[in-house]
């Protein structure tokens, strides 16, 4: 059994922008730390009406045990009639997505202050393949 590298761990601080949850995710989002996110996520979920934005900008890895992490936690939000809205500023996480068929289903912002707008926006466009 490998090691997990603590400097790679995830870990999340959370704070409050008026009725939103923002929590800003670091590190990395695998299969070895994927369930205390997890977690922390569903417990956010659980009311109704969860408006939820997960800042990924300092998030150095995501597999697709993270992927499927954020993508429950997008339908528990939607379930209990909320939202949930990633920040990521990563070509590479965007190309991530359209590989794996996700492209369309998140609601991607690239910085905090439009993520945190009251509109719901439209999903941005991926950048071109490079």
């Amino acid at each position: 059994m490998s090691e997990i590298d603590p400097s790679s761990a995830p870990h999340h601080t959370e704070h409050t922008v008026g009725e939103t949850t923002v929590v800003e995710l670091r590190g990395e989002i695998d299969i070895f730390t994927a369930p205390s996110l997890a977690a922390r996520l569903d417990a956010l979920t659980a009311d109704q009406h969860p408006d939820l934005v997960l800042d990924l900008r300092s998030t150095t890895f995501i597999d697709c045990t993270g992927l499927g992490v954020l993508c429950r936690a997008r339908n528990r939000a939607e379930a209990a009639h909320g939202r949930l809205r990633l920040v990521t500023d990563s070509v590479r996480f965007r190309r991530i997505l359209r590989a794996v068929g996700l492209a369309g289903v998140f609601e991607l912002h690239p910085s905090l202050g439009t993520a945190l707008a009251r509109a719901p926006q439209a999903v941005i466009a991926p950048a071109a393949a490079g």
